[in-house]
């Protein structure tokens, strides 16, 4: 006997459907991104984070420019774990947190480069908060 078609299963599961595939790298990136450069900016190893740090920053923030690169670690690392956990509310945190990072390389100069490229995922962050599902209340 042959079942009806409304009882049948999809024929490819929801996590075989690109756009969940899409969602599931983007997620993953500014997951592990975020909490990987956060925490090098308390080690230094991948580079001198204070270097991209714009003196107009430095002025305004009463820290010395370690103790500064100490905060903005620990806000990407909550970054990448409001990713991980509230992907479509840490897309815009990250999002938003980019547009920082843009703004003080503009400020700071001679890094267009890697404004250029922050803004990339910007993008990125933007299409991981239209890929996120919605939660249901």
């Amino acid at each position: 006997m042959k079942s009806p078609a409304s009882v049948t299963a999809p024929a490819h599961a929801p996590s075989a459907l690109p756009q969940h595939q899409a969602f599931l790298l983007l997620r993953t990136v500014f997951t592990v991104a975020p909490i990987i450069f956060g925490l090098d900016k308390f080690t230094n190893l991948l580079t001198d984070w204070t270097v991209y740090l714009a003196p107009a920053i430095t002025s305004l923030v009463p820290l010395p420019a370690q103790s500064i690169m100490y905060v903005v670690g620990a806000v990407e690392i909550l970054a990448g774990l409001f990713v991980a956990f509230r992907p479509r509310f840490g897309s815009v945190v990250v999002a938003a947190w980019l547009l920082g990072i843009i703004i003080n390389l503009l400020l700071l100069g001679g890094f267009y480069d890697v404004a250029l490229r922050d803004f990339g995922l910007l993008v990125g962050a933007l299409a991981l908060n239209r890929l996120s599902p919605r939660r249901e209340r």
